[in-house]
């Protein structure tokens, strides 16, 4: 069976590179684009909850920033 899989190209810091190879090796995954993309897939699912819950939360979170 084939995966559906594009092959894509990412500038990161030092310090995001070494803490995808620690969540990599943390999960046993044999490369960072497998955490990635179990990252982003977790991402899309929290989105999935009501627009009113993730809202207040970011913006809550753009005010401490401010």
């Amino acid at each position: 069976m084939k995966k559906n899989l594009r092959r894509i190209s990412v500038l990161v810091t030092a310090q995001t590179a070494a803490n995808l190879e620690k969540l990599a090796q943390m999960d046993g995954q044999p490369s960072i684009g497998r955490v990635m993309d179990k990252l982003v897939r977790e991402k899309m699912l929290s989105l999935r909850q009501p627009e009113s819950i993730w809202k207040a939360h970011y913006m809550g979170r753009f005010q401490e920033v401010r």
